[in-house]
């Protein structure tokens, strides 16, 4: 699995608005055949700061991603609204998906 987090940190005027303008490219993404889980969230600590983890079954499917037309919009479009560039960590993992935490399970109430 290729296992991507990227760090999108925008311009104050795009921080209400960061989700709904990503939200062609997260529904395009999602449609792909190769693609596992693509799934934003907020940081805690810098409310700008956007976090997109995303996950694609092998290299030809992230490949097939970055050369797609949906990829080649959403980056001219987000080049207007981030106010730095993303900070990324991309691997290829030993993992087919998301696993059960072994550490931790809901205690009975």
């Amino acid at each position: 699995m290729i296992f991507i987090v990227v760090k999108f940190t925008v311009r104050p005027e795009y921080q209400d608005s960061w989700l709904s303008l990503v939200d062609d490219f997260t529904q395009a993404t999602r449609q792909e055949p190769g693609n596992l889980f693509f799934e934003w969230s907020t940081s805690v600590d810098d409310p700008r700061q956007f976090v997109l983890v995303e996950g694609f079954a092998d290299r030809e499917a992230g490949d097939q991603h970055v050369n797609s037309e949906h990829f080649q919009k959403a980056m001219d479009t987000m080049a207007g609204a981030i106010a730095t560039t993303p900070q990324i960590i991309s691997d290829e993992i030993a993992a087919e998906g998301w696993s059960p935490m072994g550490e931790l399970s809901p205690r009975e109430a």
